[in-house]
């Protein structure tokens, strides 16, 4: 029992340091769009040359390559680890992932936001990957799974910084928890694997760019 609180104080406290980190960031975003108003104006003009350019050279309804090869193996704690390459190039197109949900590879260069966001709707994988490449923790569900379970994930979500969850349609299981090259299926929101892949992988060791933000990003 001991233990069992002190688990939980401490994941209380990194998840509060995590607020305060990421209100710094924000603060830091605000004065930096500010800074870099003129130079973006003045690329949008450049750029707007060279995107009429891609835009007639490119058909756009061919998936981009993942760059992503290898497969899961299955740990003795239920976690699955991606074995292989995962690419993490930025691009534009749709992303033919070899797993579903996707557990990384090539992504949208803008991320979903990710600070306890609840999507009702299914959202861009290639965004939603981006948001695991910044240490953010993907629930998912499909039509099988309890209306009382994703009521108890989405309030859990809601209270996690750099954690996500929509619904994904062709996932095999009901409920999966997905974090860059990590992935497992849980029974539902009692389940205690839940609180423990929370624990590891919210921002855990796994993560490419740990501290980056979950917020300004997509939010549908």
């Amino acid at each position: 029992m001991g233990s069992a609180k002190k688990s939980s104080a401490s994941r209380s406290a990194r998840i509060e340091e995590m607020r305060r980190a990421e209100k710094a960031r924000e603060r830091r975003t605000r004065i930096l769009v500010i800074a870099a108003s003129v130079v973006v104006v003045a690329g949008l003009v450049a750029g707007s040359v060279v995107l009429v350019q891609s835009q007639s050279d490119d058909d756009g309804g061919t998936a981009a390559d993942s760059k992503s090869s290898g497969k899961f193996v299955a740990g003795d704690d239920g976690v699955r680890k991606w074995e292989g390459e995962l690419g993490r190039n930025h691009v534009t197109k749709a992303v033919d992932y070899p797993a579903s949900p996707p557990v990384g590879g090539d992504h949208n260069p803008v991320w979903m936001n990710c600070n306890g966001d609840v999507y009702t709707d299914e959202i861009n994988n290639t965004n939603a990957v981006h948001s695991l490449e910044h240490g953010a923790v993907w629930v998912t569900y499909n039509a099988s799974a309890e209306k009382a379970d994703v009521d108890a994930l989405a309030a859990k979500v809601k209270k996690t910084p750099y954690t996500l969850m929509s619904p994904v349609d062709g996932q095999k299981d009901p409920i999966m928890l997905s974090a860059w090259g990590h992935q497992r299926t849980v029974t539902g929101a009692d389940d205690p694997n839940l609180d423990t892949f929370f624990e590891k992988f919210v921002q855990g060791k796994q993560t490419p760019e740990p501290g980056a933000a979950c917020t300004n990003g997509l939010s549908e």
